[in-house]
């Protein structure tokens, strides 16, 4: 790169790496749920689509990399600090069968998905169009529903054990979302907004990814 291109290079600041830092490693983590759960897909047809979803998880890493180079940082270096709660994430919330496993598809990673995209609100425009486009892209929200309610219609005990499993994957997903975004001040700052410290916004952040979990399991007809 010119000396020219690079004194244009915008100066990320460290809670829009740490962003896309977390979206990378998500994204890694997430491809390789979706291709363990591949193996296990009950129809050739199931394989084909976690197969694209998979895929699909890959072009955002990709897609993150390329932005992270643009301002000047590492992908690698970005992912680095958020191996640990991921990790224990995925430790803490194996699924037992197809079924959690496509739950954890679909009520894990949309948690974290709304995490991000309100930590979003507040890194530059071309920084935010590109993680509202890769979150908006997860393709996957039809097909879990489908197939859950599916496995529920053919064995309506299920329904029970579901329900609690989508509630311990959000308060695990709660728990490492709470972690991270105190654990690193470049994200604390973003959720805090430019004003300083707000606790009364960082709780209505945190309310409305309740919200949205509570909406997913309706969709998946574990809620009233």
């Amino acid at each position: 790169m010119s000396d020219a291109a690079a004194d244009a290079r915008p100066e990320p600041t460290a809670g829009t790496v740490d962003l896309l830092g977390a979206i990378a490693y998500g994204a890694l983590t997430a491809f390789e749920r979706l291709a363990q759960d591949g193996a296990g897909a009950p129809t050739l047809a199931d394989k084909v689509t976690l197969a694209t979803m998979a895929g699909r998880q890959v072009d955002h890493l990709e897609r993150v990399r390329d932005r992270l180079a643009e301002l000047g940082a590492d992908v690698m270096s970005a992912m680095a600090p958020f191996h640990r709660a991921f990790d224990d994430f995925h430790a803490h919330t194996r699924p037992k069968d197809w079924l959690e496993g496509l739950m954890w598809v679909y009520v894990g990673s949309g948690f974290a998905d709304d995490f991000y995209a309100e930590v979003a609100q507040q890194v530059d425009d071309t920084t935010r169009a590109l993680v509202e486009d890769v979150l908006s892209d997860a393709g996957h929200e039809d097909f879990v529903v489908e197939h859950v309610r599916a496995g529920i219609d053919a064995d309506p005990r299920v329904a029970g054990r579901l329900a609690l499993w989508g509630r311990r994957l959000v308060g695990e997903a709660l728990s490492q979302a709470q972690r991270v975004a105190m654990e690193r001040e470049g994200l604390t700052s973003l959720l805090m907004g430019d004003g300083g410290v707000d606790v009364v916004a960082v709780n209505r952040s945190f309310s409305r990814l309740i919200e949205h979990h509570a909406a997913r399991m309706r969709r998946l007809g574990l809620q009233p």
